[in-house]
């Protein structure tokens, strides 16, 4: 039982990881200097939010089933107009800064309110969680949100760092990657949600 548990858990984190993952990647490409203690914050901002969506969506589960689940249809679309917004911004600045070559400032870093805006978007959608753990008790709901948060941490870290090396090699032309990436991601997250057999 505890081996089931704790194998669904991990599986279940590695499958809501995912979109971090990608926007994890992006954000290496943006900055390729990225300090470590700068790539544990983004991967600790995803985890943050890893780990409270599949709590709020047990919760709604259970005292709210009737408004998360008119609520639900809106989800695709808010991650996308939330990736949207934040890959534009990327690609604006690559252009700017292809456009500016001769100058010597630096790519603008990722604000904390960008990265809020990140978790925010690639874990809106691990509401639905909640069904998935509707059966469990609330400590184990906690443990499993837990788990969640530890391995979207750690796949955060590896994607920052893929990311850090293929911008090194890109340069200039990286933040427009990102930017497109982004946008990829929430299309992709509207796209499984409206198609037919979807996740």
């Amino acid at each position: 039982m505890v081996w089931s548990f704790l194998i669904n858990s991990i599986l279940l984190g590695f499958g809501l990881a995912m979109d971090a993952f990608s926007v994890s990647i992006a954000n290496g490409l943006h900055d390729p200097q990225m300090k470590n203690k700068r790539m544990c914050l983004i991967a600790g901002t995803f985890a943050f939010f890893q780990f409270i969506m599949p709590m709020a969506g047990w919760i709604c589960v259970h005292f709210l089933a009737e408004a998360f689940t008119a609520f639900q249809p809106f989800i695709p679309w808010i991650a996308l107009l939330l990736l949207s917004y934040i890959g534009g911004k990327m690609i604006l600045e690559g252009i700017h800064d292809n456009a500016e070559a001769d100058s010597c400032e630096a790519d603008q870093p990722l604000t904390y309110r960008l990265l809020a805006v990140q978790g925010v978007a690639t874990s809106i959608d691990a509401l639905s969680t909640g069904f998935a753990i509707a059966d469990y008790h609330w400590a184990m709901a906690l443990a499993a949100s837990a788990i969640i948060a530890v391995v979207t941490f750690a796949v955060c870290v590896v994607g920052v760092k893929i990311g850090k090396q293929f911008g090194m090699k890109l340069a200039k032309r990286a933040s427009i990657l990102g930017g497109v990436i982004l946008i990829l991601i929430g299309i992709e997250i509207l796209l499984t949600h409206i198609m037919p057999g979807s996740r």
